[in-house]
């Protein structure tokens, strides 16, 4: 009997960002002149993802907002180093008006793309990986989805911090050998341990080690914290110290790092599209936008994945 295919997640913004940063805007220009090397990008890793992983349903999340306030309320230095002068997230000028493109073109193919008012990507991936049948894939660059795979589901993350062609697929053992942690501890090990890149301080002179040899042995920040109001407990005095001064930040970071896994989503079907759904409009975009093979490709990874 054949294994059930998988629910394909794609984390869209880690995606774009990465293609954006790996292709040369000289290298995909619209004839206009327009750069379009996040969007060739973007496609053909889709279709890179659907012709290796071959799933019968996908759905791409997106960030409606990419630092929501009440992450911010608990911890004001969220994100703040990526705030625009003006506001807003700070962006290259260049790769904002081709996330719409890549939008539009999803759109012309039938591939959902879902957000929700005050949540980030991660929290969307969160709720359809937990509440949609397994097996289900979370296609990412974000370390934080770790927390997210659960064998009993089954949930892998199919990490892409080298890119798409080099993704790691990562299972339960797969984080513990690399971080000494399993997945359900993995968001208090990087409250610990913090994440510059969101903003997160994390235990000042507590790193990945320390923080896993912790997280393994009192089983998460509750039983850190409860470890911690007993004298008896065996801490050493300098680490003591260092958790103590860190007691507020550690009563808020987790909720911080966690992804929510309730958020309220539209209906939409996440079956895999065997064609366009309006081949119109993809050839109308195809042919403006010089985008004909990265087009063609991902649309020949839907056929064959339909076959």
């Amino acid at each position: 009997m054949n294994a059930p295919r998988p629910l394909l997640l794609v984390d869209a913004p880690s995606l774009y960002f990465r293609a954006y940063f790996g292709i040369p805007e000289s290298a995909a220009k619209a004839p206009d002149g327009s750069p379009v090397n996040a969007v060739r990008g973007f496609l053909d890793m889709l279709a890179t993802l659907i012709r290796t992983r071959r799933p019968d349903r996908l759905v791409c999340a997106l960030d409606h907002d990419w630092r929501p306030a009440w992450r911010v309320a608990l911890l004001p230095s969220y994100k703040a180093h990526r705030v625009a002068p003006a506001g807003g997230e700070v962006v290259p000028d260049t790769l904002v008006p081709q996330v719409p493109l890549i939008l539009d073109v999803l759109a012309a193919i039938g591939i959902p793309a879902v957000g929700a008012a005050g949540y980030e990507a991660d929290d969307v991936l969160g709720t359809l990986a937990v509440t949609q049948p397994g097996p289900v894939e979370v296609a990412s660059g974000d370390r934080d989805l770790f927390q997210l795979v659960d064998d009993a589901h089954p949930i892998r993350l199919l990490y892409c911090g080298r890119g798409v062609a080099k993704l790691e697929d990562y299972d339960d053992a797969a984080v513990r050998a690399r971080y000494g942690v399993p997945a359900t501890g993995y968001a208090d090990f990087a409250a610990l341990r913090g994440d510059p890149s969101d903003g997160l301080p994390g235990v000042a002179g507590v790193g990945e080690k320390t923080a896993a040899r912790l997280v393994d042995r009192y089983g998460g920040l509750d039983g850190i914290l409860t470890a911690l109001g007993d004298p008896a407990s065996g801490f050493a005095p300098g680490l003591r110290t260092k958790l103590e001064a860190a007691r507020d930040y550690l009563a808020v970071a987790p909720k911080v790092v966690r992804v929510a896994l309730d958020v309220p989503l539209p209906d939409f079907s996440t079956a895999l599209p065997a064609a366009p759904v309006d081949e119109a409009r993809l050839l109308e975009l195809a042919e403006k936008w010089n985008l004909a093979s990265p087009c063609r490709r991902l649309v020949d990874a839907l056929t064959d994945a339909a076959a």
